[in-house]
């Protein structure tokens, strides 16, 4: 197991090496493993999941009491038990119970609190845990993700959740969804050899692949470990420490003085003095607010779990009301993350076209069943799936390919008998097919050109007659139809929740890794603004000297977003932004926005500790918000936070 022990190390780089080579490295086929093989493997790497760290039940309960203000109620019990015990009395046996009975109450409320939202987050992911197709002992079987190895072969396939970090084997293109692994929001296409990473999805295709790395190991584990590695102190917990921290000041100083005064001055009784320093530690702290707020922030913890979030960690409800700034991913965030046409932008460059008849011959070549994005989104447009194939009977369907670049679909009218043929994809390759005069070239690179400006992407549409009446036929002339702008269109309750949020003095920044001209249109359509720099000005190498000459903390505090961003650049966004003592929220849904959590006030809920605001992975916030809707992810979440503190 000595190769393996290397490969568990990274020693070997399994992504850039032939495929050949990998089947190598990894001392397997692809027959794939035994189960006996795997057992073994399985002691060198472990599972194929992010251990959590087990923290012992007591130690939490007790975790409880250790901080400023416990510590003068502990001090003052040992005081009542222990130092009142002299000048022939009995201990102070009333004052010891009452202090110990608010101490019992006031952990016993916070524990019990966490474990029941820790013990609902738990539950659904149990739900959600992930299968995989393996091929085992020379047999396919469908086993539990977690017990996937590095050399086992896998099958993917269309809606497959890829369940390790893999090397895909022979086979047709696929395309994958990566978008909560990078922020990208159009699936790119993996060729056989390439790589692909746990968590992604399949959206088209079929492979078998090779898995190259399971656990904290992949990819997603990487990041889920650097974030596992950090201990951030939240901007409550600093407010108590500092509350409690002056308290036992001042506490410090009066005992001193109490103590100078009654006995050589004043010579007072033992236990005299004994009673009136109880009361100084007893009186000197608001005793009470470890219970109130445990109690507060429990009564919110309830009324946010009616409204579709889960609190794992109560603190994270006071930090969240006083939230100034609240960093936003875009895909799937703040929009659906998934295309739409954008119908009022349609360019038809056929006469006697309509946007309607547009729409329809893009759909009809489009698949129906086994949709990729762009098809899913040619037939969405429809009032109904079905008119795709309405009236006409389907002879033959040209799938997309990475060299021709379109999709086609030859069908018979129903009407009349006649054949046509309809093609949708890249405009350059639409514009090839049709042999357009340079009349039309030049029109479609304008209208391509002002689709870009706003960051939307373009499809063209084409048809054409059969007169052959053969599917394999060349057919009559092509004609260049239209160009449809795609776009990833905001969530219904986005814009609405931005506006209320500033409302409420929380200014929302987007830090997306998808393209600034894609970042200024949805901030454009959410109302967000469009103030936007490239992920270049936060490193100072941005060309355009305007945005060169501003520093970057400025650059940061006054931008409405970043674009092209990877986790680095957003942990140090995040950083900045505390620098300037503002409390920073994040909020996505995808493993690029872990490592931004890392240093937020907010954390987000995680026993992978996943440091800041409101999430949808019930593994990582310290909110977790189950619903995909903005306004529950952020703005009931905050509006709770804020308001429920205030009743106290």
């Amino acid at each position: 197991m000595a190769g393996l022990e290397e490969i568990k190390n990274e020693a070997i780089d399994l992504e850039n090496i032939p495929v050949e080579e990998v089947f190598q490295t990894l001392k397997c086929t692809k027959q794939g493993l035994s189960s006996e093989e795997a057992q073994a493997r399985i002691a060198v790497f472990g599972p194929n999941k992010l251990e959590e760290k087990e923290e012992s039940r007591i130690l939490k309960f007790l975790g409880f009491m250790w901080n400023p203000l416990s510590w003068v109620m502990e001090a003052a019990a040992v005081m009542a038990i222990a130092l009142a015990n002299g000048g022939g009395e009995p201990p102070d046996w009333q004052d010891f119970v009452g202090i110990v009975v608010l101490l019992l109450l006031n952990s016993t409320i916070s524990y019990v609190e966490e474990s029941s939202a820790g013990s609902a987050a738990q539950a659904i992911m149990d739900n959600l845990a992930p299968k995989a197709k393996v091929l085992r002992d020379g047999r396919w079987s469908e086993q539990d993700a977690a017990a996937l190895v590095p050399g086992d072969v896998v099958s993917i396939r269309l809606g497959d959740i890829v369940p390790a970090d893999a090397r895909l084997l022979e086979g047709d293109p696929l395309k994958i969804d990566q978008s909560a692994l990078t922020g990208e929001s159009l699936p790119v296409t993996k060729a056989p050899g390439d790589s692909v990473y746990s968590g992604s999805t399949c959206k088209q295709g079929e492979i078998e692949a090779v898995v190259i790395a399971t656990g904290v190991h992949t990819f997603f584990g990487k990041a889920a470990h650097l974030v596992d590695s950090t201990n951030q102190v939240g901007h409550f917990q600093k407010v108590l420490r500092a509350i409690g921290n002056f308290c036992i000041a001042a506490i410090a100083v009066g005992i001193v003085v109490e103590v100078v005064v009654m006995y050589p001055i004043q010579h007072r009784r033992y236990r005299d003095g004994i009673d009136n320093l109880l009361v100084l530690l007893i009186g000197g702290i608001p005793i009470a607010m470890p219970t109130v707020l445990s109690v507060t922030m429990a009564i919110g913890s309830h009324r946010l779990a009616t409204q579709g979030a889960i609190t794992k960690r109560m603190t994270a409800i006071e930090e969240m009301a006083g939230m100034t700034v609240l960093c936003s991913d875009k895909t799937g965030t703040l929009t659906v993350n998934k295309l739409r046409v954008d119908r009022g932008l349609i360019e038809i460059l056929a006469k006697g076209v309509d946007a309607d008849e547009v729409i329809l011959l893009a759909s009809r070549a489009s698949r129906v069943e086994n949709q990729d994005a762009i098809d899913a989104a040619m037939v969405g447009m429809l009032g109904d799936p079905r008119e795709a194939r309405d009236g006409i009977q389907e002879v033959h369907f040209l799938p997309f390919n990475p060299v021709d670049k379109r999709t086609a679909l030859t069908y018979i009218s129903a009407a009349d008998g006649t054949w046509h043929r309809v093609s949708k994809g890249a405009p350059e390759q639409i514009m090839a097919l049709c042999r357009c005069t340079d009349d039309v070239v030049n029109k479609v690179h304008a209208v391509i050109d002002k689709y870009a400006e706003r960051g939307l992407r373009s499809l063209a549409v084409a048809r054409q007659e059969v007169p052959e009446k053969r599917k394999d036929s060349p057919g009559g002339p092509w004609q260049f139809v239209a160009l449809l702008p795609l776009f990833d269109p905001p969530r219904h309750d986005s814009a609405e929740t931005i506006k209320r949020a500033l409302d409420l003095g929380v200014n929302v920044k987007m830090i997306t890794g998808d393209q600034l001209a894609i970042a200024k249109e949805t901030g454009r359509r959410l109302g967000m603004g469009t103030n936007m720099y490239p992920s270049s000005a936060l490193l100072g190498q941005c060309k355009d000297e305007a945005i060169a000459s501003i520093p970057v903390d400025d650059l940061i505090e006054k931008a409405d977003g970043f674009a092209g961003v990877f986790p680095e650049h957003k942990y140090e966004i995040v950083k900045k932004l505390q620098e300037r003592k503002h409390i920073c929220g994040m909020t996505g849904d995808g493993v690029n926005d872990r490592r931004a959590h890392q240093p937020c006030h907010l954390p987000a809920d995680e026993e992978l500790h996943h440091l800041c605001g409101v999430d949808n992975n019930p593994n990582r916030a310290r909110i977790h918000a189950h619903s995909a809707d903005l306004e529950v992810r952020f703005l009931t979440v905050y509006d709770t936070c804020h308001r429920h503190p205030q009743r106290r």
